[in-house]
């Protein structure tokens, strides 16, 4: 039998192995990293931001007080903003520039929300707009500008301001580079500044704490490479026909529609039911239906058009059902539009119940809502003929199918109608809320070094993150890792058990 002393002479060999181990494991690694660095370039690309929502309740004590037994006001939405749940105002349409080799950010948003209150005579003494929120993000700090008109609190001086910088945004611990898109930051911490203390006309101090903001953006390669956010219908944007092609056209598809959308969000009070803390329910749209935030479209819209009349019929593809707790399950579908002798009517086949859990049946084209259409208004224009948020009011009929949560003359949200003559006519861009993009989830946030520890520690807080890391150089570096610390265990393991020798 061998000693340990004897066996020994064995030992030579093993540098060659330990070699030869060494060279494949950094063959393995330069490989894998010969792999990542094109992919790491082709992201390098400066982008656009084009499409998206931003969510804001601004600050829900303020809301409260608006709508409270003292202002007794109300806020009223703008531009085609919309309102989410039961405190959050959502503006769409995202523009703007993003860095992934820096992780500089910036997306400006559309649509604003106005807060009145304490009315006395025709005017009121509360008086605060805010529109076109702004967010910048870089070098790690973040802040929220909006385009602001207020009226000062007391002295009622009214003044205007173009993007004013309103909030400080908590953004430390996330990581902006290196994004493809979408790009999502959920519940960033926003604090008053100096600036947006007096723009919001007195009724803060800076340094308060307003209700965090949300935002999610799609991201187009500015070569034109990836994706990219084409008009509400889907479909390339289109030249009114002019000149020859435009009367052989019109002479030749005299009264057929080629296409039309209408838009219609029910009612605004009854969405901030279903997706508030009552019904804590949400809806989903089929067959092709959009949503725009503060409305829903029906696309697709084929029927018939009488120039000299006025008159107009028309159906239209989708549907939308709402869910919620307490019983409401309510659908709309087949919707379709009628203009007759200045009176509009919209229908929609029912199928569903309402929270009250009462039931409605099965309703075919009920007439659901009535809007004025004048003849002026439904003049051909370049191939199209549209009707822009046209007030409409719920009938007997609509009252049944809302299970008298509604009572008939109430009033609904208003409805905008576009139907192309023409096939060439282009229809009005729908609000662009861009991908339903929701954050992956995210270790803890870090504070700042010495900055005060606000953070709500909530898991909805502790979410807040940014899909901005691409998934193949996350994957390859954790390859890499992985592969450097198996090669350094087995060093490790080695020189334990007295088989592995320190460099000379």
């Amino acid at each position: 039998m061998l000693s340990s002393r004897q066996a020994r002479p064995s030992r030579p060999a093993r540098p060659r192995f330990r070699s030869r181990a060494r060279a494949a494991a950094v063959a393995v690694l330069t490989a894998l990293l010969g792999a990542l660095l094109p992919v790491t370039a082709a992201h390098a690309e400066g982008r656009t931001v084009q499409g998206g929502r931003l969510d804001w309740g601004i600050k829900s004590s303020f809301q409260s007080y608006v709508t409270g037994p003292i202002a007794q006001g109300a806020s009223t939405l703008q531009g085609g903003a919309a309102t989410v749940g039961g405190g959050q105002f959502r503006f769409h349409s995202a523009k703007g520039t993003y860095d992934p080799q820096s992780g500089t950010f910036r997306a400006g948003f559309s649509g604003g929300v106005r807060f009145t209150g304490h009315k006395k005579g025709g005017s009121y003494e509360l008086d605060l707009t805010i529109s076109r929120p702004t967010v910048r993000v870089s070098g790690g700090s973040g802040t929220l500008y909006a385009d602001m008109l207020s009226k000062e609190k007391g002295a009622g001086k009214v003044t205007s301001a173009a993007q004013v910088p309103i909030a400080v945004l908590g953004v430390g611990g996330i990581n902006m580079k290196g994004g493809t898109g979408p790009i999502a930051l959920n519940n960033l911490p926003a604090k008053l500044t100096s600036q947006g203390a007096k723009a919001f006309a007195g009724y803060y101090p800076a340094g308060t704490a307003l209700d965090p903001v949300s935002l999610s953006t799609d991201l187009v390669a500015k070569s034109g490479t990836g994706k990219a956010t084409g008009e509400a219908a889907g479909k390339a944007p289109k030249k009114p026909a002019t000149g020859k092609d435009a009367k052989s056209n019109g002479k030749q598809k005299a009264g057929r529609i080629e296409d039309g959308a209408v838009d219609w969000g029910v009612r605004r009070t009854f969405r901030e039911y279903v997706t508030g803390s009552i019904a804590q329910g949400a809806w989903k749209l089929s067959g092709g239906a959009e949503d725009g935030g503060a409305l829903f479209r029906f696309p697709r819209g084929k029927g018939t058009y009488d120039a000299k009349e006025r008159h107009l019929a028309a159906d239209f593809a989708g549907a939308v059902r709402f869910t919620g707790e307490h019983g409401l399950d309510l659908t709309l579908s087949k919707v379709a539009v009628e203009v007759k002798d200045g009176k509009g009517t919209l229908y929609a086949d029912v199928d569903g119940a309402d929270g009250g859990g009462g039931g409605t049946g099965v309703m075919k084209k009920a007439p659901l809502v009535t809007f004025a259409a004048s003849q002026k208004q439904l003049r051909p224009k370049h191939g199209l003929v549209s009707l822009t948020e046209a007030p409409s009011k719920l009938t007997a009929t609509g009252a049944k199918a809302f299970d008298g949560m509604y009572k008939a003359g109430a009033d609904m949200d208003p409805l905008s109608l576009a139907v192309a003559l023409d096939a060439d006519a282009t229809l009005p861009a729908l609000p662009d809320l861009g991908s339903s993009a929701s954050p992956a989830p995210q270790p803890k946030r870090t504070a700042a070094p010495g900055a005060e520890d606000t953070t709500d520690t909530s898991a909805s807080a502790a979410d807040s993150s940014s899909n901005a890391v691409p998934i193949g150089v996350g994957a390859g570096v954790a390859v890499l890792l992985a592969a450097a610390v198996a090669f350094g265990v087995v060093r490790k393991k080695r020189a334990r058990d007295g088989t592995d020798t320190p460099r000379s």
